[in-house]
């Protein structure tokens, strides 16, 4: 199964770090302009587990599930529904003490239709999730690291 990683050090209590993410326009501030993505329905505010979020991204409708919540250290979300055989999205919080933390999102997932199909095409999907994740550090340093160079 192919694995995404992206980890960042901002200049930010891992508090206000991950109090970012659980803003309820945050999913919004950190899609990248392309593909497009609607939400349709959200079940919960938050980041509650259990809470189901119905996407529209691009031409694949998406429902993902809220499966692990522990304040300031990660939250998990899940596909139920979606383009991928199996997608699950680790939100990593590491606190480095005084106004330092990492975040780190780290994605595993299968593509339907065996590891031919994986060992062919898994590397565009990397290649997609690079770009996306730069895009959502940048925004998430812009929006929480307001002393910092950017």
């Amino acid at each position: 199964m192919p694995e995404f990683i992206k980890s960042n050090i901002f200049n930010v209590p891992v508090a206000t770090l991950f109090a970012f993410h659980e803003r309820e326009d945050a999913l919004q501030l950190l899609t990248p302009p392309f593909p497009p993505v609607r939400i349709i329905s959200k079940s919960a505010p938050g980041l509650v587990i259990g809470t189901r979020i119905e996407l529209q991204v691009g031409f694949f409708h998406w429902v993902a599930i809220h499966t692990a919540y522990q304040q300031n250290v990660l939250f998990i979300d899940e596909q139920a529904q979606g383009p991928f055989a199996r997608w699950i999205h680790r939100h990593e919080f590491e606190d480095l003490g005084g106004t330092r933390s990492r975040l780190t999102d780290r994605i595993d997932f299968t593509l339907p239709g065996g590891s031919a199909i994986n060992f062919c095409f898994g590397w565009m999907v990397l290649l997609g999730l690079g770009r996306v994740f730069k895009y959502r550090h940048q925004v998430t340093r812009a929006l929480t690291c307001i002393n910092e160079p950017q």
